[in-house]
């Protein structure tokens, strides 16, 4: 791995540390712009997971390996899911009663489930593309990573937590994200038959995401036209980076 990759790789994980010091001047936070925020994040990593994870899949291995791997990410995540407790961001703003230790292990839980697949299709990328095709997921993490780590800590404030705790509960979530991607590098690197696997298992934990959690968050509020725009953008933009960098 290049000094350039591994620079990539720990940018595209800084962005949740980026969203999570806004917090610290952003004083009013409306229930559309997190909405927004949180549609945007859906079509970026939409675009990330199509054109940036599966489609270069399909060019390295076959259709069932693809497809075999899209189901394991998504199994996964499932799993996942199911076995780590933890509250969706709704749910930590709905319940502000809730003892405060135990609402922030919570919202950590759930944004760690998330940020795993996200530093694995970083790693993923770049050791079946190199730069090429690594670049332009690193890019669509580190954006979406931004709202991701500004959304994850208004719950937190809303319900009574220091903005600077907030700030950093929020900006810790995104540590597990390089660990990810070089791991996953190093195992790529090592069996080069498993990257067709490898790149459906990303993009099938990160499509796990947007549909069970992001999207859904999103409309909670009444405001699926502004959460929908968003996401087209996102999706849009992300197409436009893949395009420039591929």
């Amino acid at each position: 791995m290049s000094g350039s990759d591994l620079a990539w790789i720990l940018a595209a994980g800084a962005g949740t540390i980026v969203g999570a010091l806004a917090l610290l001047f952003v004083r009013r936070t409306g229930d559309v712009l997190l909405d927004v925020l949180m549609g945007f994040t859906a079509g970026v990593m939409l675009a990330a997971t199509a054109f940036s994870l599966l489609v270069p899949a399909l060019q390295s291995g076959t259709l069932l390996e693809v497809v075999a791997g899209l189901l394991a990410g998504a199994g996964t995540l499932a799993l996942l899911d199911w076995l780590i407790p933890h509250a969706h961001a709704r749910f930590a703003e709905q319940h502000a009663a809730t003892a405060e230790w135990r609402r922030g292990t919570l919202l950590v839980s759930a944004l760690t489930i998330h940020n795993v697949p996200e530093g694995l299709a970083v790693g993923v990328a770049f050791a079946a593309g190199g730069a090429d095709l690594g670049v332009p997921i690193a890019i669509a993490i580190g954006l979406q990573n931004v709202p991701e780590g500004f959304v994850a800590g208004v719950p937190l404030i809303a319900a009574g937590t220091r903005r600077r705790t907030a700030a950093a509960v929020a900006a810790s979530t995104g540590l597990v994200e390089p660990p990810a991607a070089l791991a996953a590098y190093a195992a790529l690197e090592f069996a080069d038959a498993l990257l067709p696997l490898g790149l459906g298992f990303a993009g099938g934990a990160m499509l796990y995401v947007v549909v069970d959690e992001l999207i859904p968050e999103s409309h909670a509020r009444g405001n699926e036209r502004a959460a929908t725009g968003a996401l087209v953008l996102g999706f849009a933009l992300m197409l436009a980076l893949d395009n420039a960098f591929g």
